[in-house]
């Protein structure tokens, strides 16, 4: 079962992709995929719609696939969470996960545009798998207490431009906040769906050329000890995001010239069991 939000942009509504492979109205359970949803056991209810044959079949081909998760409170990211990409930058092994935070608005759906911001002359892609958080998640002690608070799993794209990152001064944050710098989705997979989150492969093209391949079975913190360590730093609500981390691949880690993104550029990545995105660059 995979939850996500067909239609145009601010107009999506929730649907379900069955294991049968039909499309199924969810309207009936929910108006829509959002925190206090998944709060209030949102996802068994819709297991048991769909067992009871309550909810009716949709056509979704053709029709644009939005952001699976409706108002997100934050999206928090973690930094330098697989070796192989720590050493491919130059920088040490963190000791601690390394914490920074995307605004919720620059999420946009799998398949919309991603813009080239204005003066960016170093755009860069990173494939992560995003966790959503189900249930209040404050001052956690165990992996055991942290995956309890989990919903599910989806596929995220943390576009980041790292002349704005890394060298115009203070937080990593000015590039990593621009206008569709965070494509989400397709959908979101329930936790107990996915099985072990440190056995995913995750991969990403560009223009078809094969630029990231790893497994997230190569993460320094692991899904749990990310959950558990950051609810001592804040709560994180239903419906709030965790961006894992990305492996070794991105334009900054190759050599001169680094191929990053310009307008007209194909994406595509994918997570084992997570869908798949495929974003055209624009120019802001």
């Amino acid at each position: 079962m995979r939850l996500l939000r067909l239609g145009p942009l601010g107009s999506e509504r929730p649907a379900v992709l069955a294991d049968d492979g039909v499309t199924y109205d969810l309207t009936p359970v929910t108006d829509d995929v959002t925190g206090a949803f998944l709060a209030a056991d949102g996802i068994a209810r819709t297991r048991a719609a769909l067992a009871a044959g309550e909810l009716h079949p949709i056509v979704a081909d053709g029709v644009r696939i939005g952001p699976p998760v409706a108002g997100v409170g934050k999206l928090v990211c973690i930094g330098l969470n697989y070796r192989d990409h720590a050493e491919e930058t130059g920088l040490p092994l963190p000791t601690e996960p390394v914490m920074f935070l995307k605004t919720p608005d620059t999420i946009v759906g799998p398949d919309d545009e991603v813009l080239v911001p204005r003066r960016s002359v170093k755009t860069d892609w990173e494939v992560e798998l995003a966790v959503v958080i189900g249930r209040t998640a404050r001052y956690l002690d165990s992996a055991e207490e942290a995956l309890a608070c989990v919903a599910g799993y989806a596929l995220s794209h943390d576009v980041s431009e790292r002349e704005f990152q890394l060298e115009r001064g203070g937080q990593w944050d000015k590039g990593k906040n621009c206008e569709t710098f965070n494509p989400l989705g397709p959908f979101l997979v329930p936790a107990d769906e996915v099985g072990d989150p440190q056995a995913l492969g995750l991969r990403l093209w560009v223009n078809g050329v094969p630029r990231q391949d790893s497994s997230t079975k190569n993460m320094i913190f692991p899904v749990a000890e990310l959950v558990r360590y950051l609810s001592w730093f804040l709560v994180l609500r239903p419906g709030d995001v965790i961006n894992t981390g990305t492996p070794a691949g991105v334009a900054l880690g190759h050599p001169e010239p680094k191929p990053y993104l310009r307008a007209g550029d194909v994406v595509e990545l994918e997570i084992d069991g997570l869908g798949r995105q495929r974003q055209t660059l624009g120019q802001a």
